[in-house]
């Protein structure tokens, strides 16, 4: 039985990197095509991506822009665990982002104080604009995507009205753009100067704790454990004494706090102010990496560097001749194809484990059937 168990184990971890691995190549292979069909040499295209992607100002770049997708896809995985299907993360960051710096922008404390208000009126209003979705879903029945779609049009709505001059906003430059007072220097996160390639945004030390988080909650604790089993099968959890709809709403909770810290590192690194150019469609490419990462922490910060790189590499192929199309594109192919294979190798996977723990039970009962014809 331990040379059974070796043996599937090696075959796991075979399939485990067969997976991604095919879903690359997938990608490349139709990318080329799509290339090709515009009457383009891919072959260019692609050293092109890898050498400006590999430059020091593209890696500064890369890493900011991980950092909020990072943090954009583990608000999305909270609830895939969950079994929950949060599509207004969208909504939640950018009302929060709104709220925070409209906070920040009124605040005279300390520095470091006010960084800390910031993110937890950030964190709090995502926390309860997710709970809406929550409580409906438990009390009325009401399905989490429709709820939370709605709220994105709803937070969008508020956001237009509130960001107007005599309201929580000012006009600014010129009397050309409208945004919410601007944060004080000293409420500005720590940057790291790297030279000619740019700033590094502090704010990736926090997208590091919150996924550190994220693994130990979820993989080492109790809580973790019951959120797991309520998504993998609200019965099970039921007989073990868990409450189903206290852990809906408590995971859109968690999921909706993480979600109010996506637009912290554009906030507090970057725009320090709130306006109507603030990046919008986050909470969308969070959906997109935690499938890519599988809801694995290590997975998602991998598909946010990944998303990182293509935003920066394929914007930089327009300049080079190709179609600016050419990123929506392989973002789709990528994450259809990263799908499409993690299904197929896992039913791969599945049938050959049922196949060798059938054969090994067959053996068994086989040789002991031969000792009782021999007794």
């Amino acid at each position: 039985m331990n040379k059974l168990t070796s043996r599937i184990d090696k075959e796991r971890l075979f399939l485990g990197i067969a997976a991604p691995v095919l879903a690359v190549v997938a990608a490349l292979v139709v990318t080329a095509l799509v290339i090709l069909a515009t009457g383009k040499n891919p072959g260019p295209a692609f050293n092109d991506m890898v050498t400006y992607g590999f430059a020091s100002d593209s890696q500064v770049y890369i890493l900011n822009k991980a950092t909020t997708y990072y943090l954009a896809g583990v608000s999305v995985a909270i609830g895939f665990r969950m079994n929950l299907f949060n599509i207004g993360v969208d909504g939640q960051y950018r009302l929060a982002a709104f709220f925070a710096a409209v906070l920040g922008g009124a605040l005279t404390t300390p520095g470091w104080l006010s960084i800390i208000l910031i993110l937890v009126c950030a964190m709090a209003t995502g926390a309860v604009w997710a709970a809406i979705a929550g409580i409906l879903k438990v009390t009325r029945g009401v399905s989490e995507v429709i709820s939370t779609i709605m709220l994105n049009s709803i937070a969008t709505a508020i956001i237009a009205y509130l960001l107007q001059p005599g309201k929580l906003a000012q006009l600014q430059q010129g009397g050309t753009v409208v945004a919410t007072k601007p944060l004080p220097s000293a409420s500005h996160f720590f940057s790291i100067n790297t030279g000619p390639a740019g700033d590094l945004w502090g704010f990736i030390f926090i997208a590091v704790i919150v996924g550190i988080a994220y693994w130990f909650v979820l993989g080492r604790t109790r809580f973790g454990y019951d959120l797991r089993t309520v998504g993998q099968s609200e019965s099970a959890a039921t007989a073990s004494g868990v409450s189903v709809k206290k852990m809906v709403v408590t995971s859109m909770i968690i999921s909706g706090a993480v979600a109010g810290l996506i637009g912290m590192p554009t906030l507090l690194n970057d725009s320090y102010q709130f306006s109507s150019d603030f990046p919008a469609g986050i909470g969308f490419t969070g959906i997109a990496i935690a499938l890519l990462g599988r809801n694995n922490p290590v997975g998602i910060a991998l598909g946010a560097l990944l998303w990182g790189f293509l935003e920066r590499t394929t914007n930089h192929l327009e300049f080079q001749g190709y179609d600016k199309e050419i990123l929506g594109v392989i973002q789709g192919v990528i994450v259809l194809c990263v799908v499409i294979a993690y299904e197929v190798v896992r039913r791969y996977g599945l049938k050959r484990q049922q196949q060798k723990v059938g054969a090994e039970l067959a053996a068994q009962a086989a040789a002991q059937t031969k000792k009782q014809e021999v007794a």
